[in-house]
């Protein structure tokens, strides 16, 4: 009787959990609770409904699909966020085929994929046409290269169900327009469209338009350039619009007689869709903003990053955007724009404020980011949440006003420019150790500096005082391998560390891999190697990766325009996998096979 009790006590139990488990959905908690015992993870393998992997030689497909068997949405990465800036050889890898070829054979309900900085072939997406062309409902190939249009023609021509369909950033080889017809009159239910800045020319207006006709709830487009006044039938069309980025007015006019604007006069049709709410328009200059003013009050995203406004148009534009709550724009905007979002944007939530080109400074000198601006903008902005900057100049009391002020903050990236010899106050030990105490929310953090913007004591702020940080972004910090060492004895929730231009040794690099205990990803450019590389096996362990980059030149385009060759120092890449060693780079060295215990049950994604 007692066993029967036990038992029906247990079965009651695990049905509890069967119920509550699925609603867990924060990836390291699901982690937690599928370690507790076996019957959780159970449990977790089979109502897993969406993976993201951080790097596709993680795991084999094989190993994922054993682990997590009925996913519907599956996001991987490929390439090292360093590929973005031409740092990582274009040979490296990040090939999508063998993942899709396993996708079309063991994931049978998969609706969601998410391809980032990853190799996709025309292949590829024939393949997921047909085996995923019913079900698919979103797919993402973000910076994405090795494609054609031909290829998105096979996805625009079967995947009728497609809801979003994302392209950002990719390198699309453009064999015509014909995708985009074919994504037109084959698809009803399109709710985000994504095209931005792609190099694809051969787009109609028509095709826009009729996608805006036959699809009412278009809630997202973004597309490469075309006139805005090609576009004047899609906006009218799609009214349940909310974004719409890409479309630009072309180069700034003349001014007429009187001061008129002959431009003004062409896109005096135009007229936004009623709950449009984020915008980014290109080549938008200070004669065109007066068409954008009737919508600024209701603006929550604003995207100025290829805009043509000087400090003064951002300043105009800004304070009419009173419920702004994401801006993304160049340092062109300046500390006087700043000022202005902290006196009329007090919603804002996420800046992104990226470099401008050098002559575009020059131009306009108060297209310059400093502690000024900075400081106004903490004392202002209370809500803000991510704040990524490049900034001319910084001081320890901006990075301490920022750790006073902006309790919400998740997200902090601060990167100081070469352009200015005198910097105002360095080093920045007691600025960042303020700001990493008073941000007590940081999950992500980069601070890339110059040699004598942070001592070693300040290095082992961070890790005393990143008890949350999960990423983590560290350029030309600290003095020698003293601090290094010291700050890989904080940090206890880092997972992924980047770092570039630092001081270390290669035996300094390994035994602090070693010491931080969440470390699952490790990418170092410029380091001082071993004279045997040897060092590096002081991070030997179970599962661990380690691929090393030779240092190599190549021609790169500066910020003038001109070509000149560049020298990227040798690159350490190390990171958990369950696959083994990875056979598609050569120049990878290094390599710890996998124990012979079941992979199945190691797997944390």
């Amino acid at each position: 009787m007692e066993e029967r009790s036990g038992t029906r006590l247990s079965s009651t139990y695990d049905t509890v959990w069967e119920c509550v488990i699925p609603y867990i959905q924060e990836s390291r908690d699901r982690d937690a609770v599928s370690m507790v015992c076996k019957r959780w993870w159970q449990i977790d393998a089979i109502t897993r409904k969406h993976v993201t992997m951080a790097l596709c030689y993680t795991a084999s497909p094989d190993q994922l699909a054993r682990r997590f068997p009925l996913l519907e949405s599956l996001k991987l990465k490929g390439k090292p966020r360093a590929a973005m800036f031409n740092l990582i050889p274009e040979d490296w890898g990040g090939h999508v085929t063998p993942w899709v070829e396993k996708i079309g054979r063991y994931f049978s309900r998969l609706k969601v994929l998410h391809f980032r900085r990853m190799i996709v072939k025309d292949s590829d997406l024939d393949n997921l046409s047909r085996t995923h062309g019913k079900i698919l409902q979103a797919l993402k190939l973000d910076k994405c290269s090795g494609f054609s249009t031909d290829g998105l023609l096979y996805i625009c021509r079967s995947c009728r169900n497609l809801r979003t369909l994302v392209l950002e950033e990719s390198t699309v080889v453009e064999n015509g327009g014909n995708w985009l017809h074919e994504l037109a009159v084959n698809n009803t239910v399109l709710e985000n469209l994504n095209f931005y800045m792609t190099d694809l020319s051969k787009v109609k207006a028509e095709d826009i338009e009729l996608i805006a006709k036959n699809c009412p709830s278009l809630a997202s487009m973004k597309i490469s350039d075309c006139d805005i006044s090609h576009l004047f039938g899609f906006l009218r069309s799609a009214t349940a619009l909310e974004e719409f980025c890409g479309g630009s007015f072309g180069e700034q006019p003349e001014l007429g007689e009187n001061g008129y604007n002959e431009q003004l006069g062409k896109y005096s049709a135009l007229s936004f869709p009623p709950r449009l709410c984020s915008v980014g328009l290109t080549y938008l200059g200070t004669h065109e903003m007066p068409l954008v003013f009737p919508i600024a009050a209701g603006l929550k995203k604003l995207d100025l990053l290829y805009a043509l406004l000087d400090t003064e148009g951002h300043c105009l534009l800004l304070e009419r955007c009173i419920n702004l709550e994401i801006l993304e724009t160049r340092n062109v905007v300046g500390d006087r724009g700043l000022e202005v979002l902290a006196r009329h944007c007090k919603r804002l939530k996420r800046l992104r404020i990226e470099r401008g080109a050098d002559e575009q400074e020059m131009e306009d000198e108060e297209g310059a980011v400093s502690q000024t601006g900075l400081m106004a903008l903490a004392q202002g902005c209370l809500e803000l949440e991510y704040l990524a900057v490049y900034v001319s100049d910084i001081t320890n009391e901006a990075l301490e006003y920022i750790g006073t002020h902006s309790k919400k903050l998740c997200d902090f990236r601060l990167v100081l420019l070469d352009r200015e010899e005198r910097i105002t106050d360095l080093p920045l030990d007691n600025g960042v150790r303020s700001l990493l105490i008073g941000c007590h929310m940081l999950r992500r953090f980069a601070l890339y500096l110059r040699p004598g913007g942070l001592t070693d004591m300040g290095l082992s702020y961070i890790g005393k005082y990143s008890p949350n940080v999960g990423w983590m972004l560290l350029g030309y910090v600290g003095e020698s391998d003293d601090g290094l060492l010291e700050f890989s004895k904080g940090a206890p929730s880092l997972q992924k560390l980047e770092m570039r231009g630092c001081c270390f040794s290669e035996r300094a690099l390994a035994m602090a891999a070693t010491q931080l205990k969440s470390l699952r990803y490790l990418w170092v450019q410029g380091y001082r190697p071993s004279p045997t590389r040897r060092d590096l096996l002081l991070m030997s362990r179970p599962f661990w990766n380690i691929e090393l980059i030779p240092a190599r030149r190549i021609m790169a385009t500066n910020q003038s325009g001109e070509t000149v060759v560049a020298d990227h120092p040798a690159h350490i890449l190390a990171y958990y996998s369950l696959a083994g060693q990875r056979r598609d780079f050569p120049e990878s060295v290094i390599s710890l096979e996998p124990n012979a215990y079941p992979a199945e049950y190691t797997l944390q994604i």
